[in-house]
Order: C-alpha cells, then structure tokens, then sequence
C-alpha cells in the first residue's frame, strides 16, 4: 500500500486535475449550455473535504495539482483551500500548485495566489475581438480578462493562454493571437474542442477545427522547431525560431495523447474521472464522508486507478461525432 499510484499500462499517476465548482460567469457555447442547472450545494465537497481529499492523492504521489472549474475563482473562500494547498508545496511533496481560469477574476485574486506559491496560471482566451469574445462567451467581457491578465503578470504569475480552435470563429486570428502572446512573453497553446455535453443548439463539427490544419497555416509564416519539453500535461510544443515563443498543441482528435497519460480529474462533487473521455467514474465522497480515517478513501482510489482505460474514444470522423461524452466540460473540470 505505500507503493505511489500506477495505473495498468504501467503509467504512474502525478497529475491530479480538481474541479473545486461546476458554476462559471461566463457560458462559453464550447463549454455548457446558456441556461445551465448548477448542483446543489450540499453535493460539493467543502473546502475542507477538498482539503483531504487532495491531500490524500499527495500522499499516494501525486506531484501536480490543477484548479479548475467552471471557474474556480468565483468559489467562495477559494483562497482558505489555495493556503491550505500551500503547505504541501513548502514541504515539497507538492512540485506545482496551478490553476486553469477564464481571467475574469484575477484582478481581485492575482496576489493571493502568488503569496499561496501559485507560479503561473493558464488563462482561457480565445479571441482579442470584444464582440467576438462576447458571442462567444456570452456572458464575459473581453477588458476584464485582460486586465485580469495584466493583473497576474504584476503579482509575477507566468501566464499561458489557452485557446480552443473554433472553425469560422478565431481561425482569421490565429497570427493575431500568436504575435499578441509573443510581444506579451506568454506562451499560446491551441486546444482542439471536445464532444461533451449538450451545449445549446452548437454543432460540434461546425465548431471543430483540426490543429494539423492550424499547425500547417503557422508553418507559412513562421519556421516550427518540435521541442521535446513536457509539462505534465498532454501539450506538445513547438518553438517559432522568428520569435523564440513557445507555442503547444492539445490534440485529442488529430492524435491523442493517451499513450502518456498521467493524470486524472476528481469533479466538486467527488467523483474521479480516470479519463476525460471515458464515462466510468468512481465515486471517492461515500468514503470520505463516511469515516474521518482515510484508509476506506486510499483503498477507493487505488481501485479507480485499477480501473484507468488505455485511452479515450473522441472521433469527428465520417463527419459525426462520435465518442461523445454526455457531461459538460464545466462539470469534469478544464
């Protein structure tokens, strides 16, 4: 039992990915639905029980940590649980606390975060037109991210921005999006949208843009070096030599990245997802709840690392979507 966490194909576990709410101020039509239903609140885990439950994934081995949401930002008292993150990174059994935020409210948090040892953020972005990101999120506001930006860089957060590739919508941008990151001393990482949920009316293949295209079109202006750098997660990166930037690609349509795979999300409520594009799940808030020792809560998520798939099933191919998850994005965490 004091083996770290592997999973079947022999690939250890290091990387654990936290929604700490399912609740956003934005309503991205990639992401959830305009009129979304959010949990009650007595089915998310508190701050405390996030606490332990994260704590207990630290001590089977894992050495990442991501917040994500919906946005985690807007979670009330979020920076009690940040703090208290904080002190696996000070032990060092922790390697890296981040989060994964729409920007909205970085302004507010950018210093508290810092002060907890957060040291870079990923900022979702996905276009620097204002009525573009307005149809797009429906509900955000282009100058506030961007303030929220300016924000972190000020506390001396590192920021990447993530954009998801969207046809017909930010493809006409993408050198704006790449010069803009480079005069801004961030990297840019391109995300192919995924099949999950029910998002209102959207239609996935319109909305689908292959980065081997994207990647092609960068190619005529710019020389691509592959760089062998991970960092933890499924991008793999490029280095523009006009610019020295370092740009990364999320591609789990064009070609998954499953054979690498070292993480796993756990929701608000307490479930782990061993695979983002995979149904089975595992139940983890029946075992904290249900004894103030956490032995019943390791041998459960040994058990659902037992259970990790090889890989995922998203395909866009024969122009259908297929593989097709039923929950939203927000709901399994960013």
């Amino acid at each position: 039992m004091d083996l770290p966490l592997t999973d079947p194909f022999a690939r250890p576990i290091s990387y654990l990915r936290v929604s700490v709410t399912d609740r956003c101020d934005f309503r991205c039509t990639y992401c959830m639905a305009e009129n979304m239903t959010f949990l009650p609140k007595a089915e998310l885990l508190t701050l405390e029980e996030l606490d332990r439950m994260c704590s207990a994934f630290i001590r089977l081995g894992v050495e990442k940590l991501r917040i994500t949401g919906g946005e985690p930002l807007v979670r009330r008292e979020i920076m009690t649980f940040f703090r208290a993150m904080g002190r696996h990174l000070e032990r060092g059994a922790l390697k890296e606390l981040t989060l994964t935020t729409n920007g909205s409210q970085l302004r507010r948090f950018a210093r508290d975060l810092a002060e907890c040892g957060v040291r870079r953020v990923n900022v979702s972005l996905d276009t620097l037109d204002a009525e573009k990101f307005g149809r797009i999120t429906r509900w955000g506001r282009l100058a506030q991210v961007l303030d929220g930006i300016a924000a972190a860089q000020e506390a001396g957060l590192r920021v990447k921005i993530n954009t998801v590739a969207l046809k017909g919508e930010n493809e006409a941008e993408l050198f704006d999006l790449v010069d803009w990151c480079a005069q801004g001393d961030m990297d840019l990482t391109f995300i192919e949208v995924m099949p999950m949920g029910d998002i209102g009316g959207e239609d996935r293949l319109d909305q689908y843009w292959p980065l081997s295209d994207l990647r092609a079109r960068l190619a005529t202006r710019y020389t691509l070096t592959d760089l062998p750098e991970r960092t933890g997660g499924p991008a793999r990166y490029v280095r523009l030599e006009e610019t020295g930037s370092k740009i990364g690609f999320i591609t789990p349509l064009t070609h998954n990245f499953c054979e690498s795979c070292n993480r796993v999300r756990l929701t608000c409520t307490g479930e782990l997802y061993m695979c983002l594009g995979q149904e089975d799940m595992a139940d983890l808030r029946a075992p904290l709840r249900g004894s103030d020792d956490d032995a019943a809560l390791e041998a459960a998520i040994r058990a659902a690392i037992a259970r990790k798939p090889k890989g995922h099933d998203f395909d866009y191919s024969r122009q259908q979507v297929a593989g097709q998850t039923l929950r939203h994005m927000s709901h399994t965490g960013g």
